[in-house]
């Protein structure tokens, strides 16, 4: 069985976890994880790691992610989102410039009061399940980063917003701080992935392909690790040294671009062998592996 990443387009109504049951089942292997879970409503994107491509996680998961969000002005819900009860409607309409200038103002570090509807952890338990029984739950803000965010298609009430954001963003609780900042409220109404890291949409299969396609077809449109890392310099070596790198040796190096510290991706017939680091340039730079993968059998 190959190892790698296979791209899922997540339907709406879906949980993430049921994706990865789906794709356990049609593949017929148990160790599969996910980079970064997509809320039942929300479509899109879902990357599966399968097999040794679960150690990607680390490297990937903190990889930029992108959003196309709707949002729904003069409605505030509890949970953020159109699944959660109003709290609160609102008359007053911004104008259009309005919009564009409160949007622009969310680019770059934010600071996010993550929602009580969440996954995280608060006193020991998950916040919704809290929040569900009406306790209180005082999350800690934290800083994220909104690397782009453009308003495509302005309908009010309603306009569509794309955002390219850092780990741990809350997209509905940017919706929610962009109706307070424009004095109406407002939810998310909608949510589709676009991409994560490197990895597109436009190159998912749909979820219900996972039924549809046989188990040779599905593996055809795994991408092999080797293409997975497109972020770190790839360095190839041979068998030997190969074997080397999976046994948890450094290995010494000829390159000379290399920058101390910096971490690369190291091949060998078109395998990914390891993640390794750059150490001791002088006299010869040292790979020492990270984190290495098993080669086919």
């Amino acid at each position: 069985m190959q190892s790698g990443i296979l791209l899922i387009d997540k339907p709406a109504g879906v949980t993430s976890f049921e994706v990865v049951r789906q794709a356990r089942r049609a593949l017929q292997i148990r160790k599969i994880g996910h980079l970064g879970t997509l809320d039942p409503f929300a479509t899109g994107l879902l990357p599966l790691c399968l097999l040794e491509g679960t150690k990607l996680v680390p490297y990937l998961m903190p990889e930029p992610k992108t959003y196309r969000a709707q949002v729904k002005l003069g409605v505030t819900t509890d949970t953020q989102d159109a699944t959660g009860e109003v709290v609160a409607r609102c008359e007053a309409r911004p104008a259009p410039e309005q919009i564009l200038q409160a949007a622009a103002r969310f680019v770059g570090a934010v600071t996010q009061v993550p929602p009580r509807y969440s996954a995280l952890h608060y006193q020991g338990q998950r916040a919704y399940r809290l929040a569900r029984r009406g306790e209180p739950v005082e999350l800690a803000p934290r800083t994220v980063t909104i690397y782009d965010l453009t308003v495509d298609k302005l309908m009010i009430p309603e306009f569509t917003m794309t955002v390219k954001c850092s780990q741990g963003t809350y997209i509905r609780t940017l919706a929610q701080d962009l109706g307070e900042i424009l004095g109406c409220g407002a939810h998310l109404a909608g949510l589709r992935r676009l991409a994560v890291g490197p990895f597109r949409v436009d190159n998912a299969l749909p979820l219900a392909a996972i039924a549809e396609l046989s188990r040779e077809e599905l593996m055809s449109r795994i991408i092999p690790l080797s293409y997975c890392l497109p972020g770190m310099r790839p360095i190839e070596v041979d068998a030997a040294a190969a074997r080397q790198l999976r046994q948890g040796q450094p290995l010494e190096h000829s390159a000379t671009d290399l920058q101390e510290g910096e971490q690369v991706r190291v091949l060998a017939d078109a395998e990914l062998v390891a993640v390794a680091q750059v150490k001791n340039l002088a006299p010869r730079a040292v790979l020492a592996p990270v984190r290495v993968f098993a080669g086919s059998e």
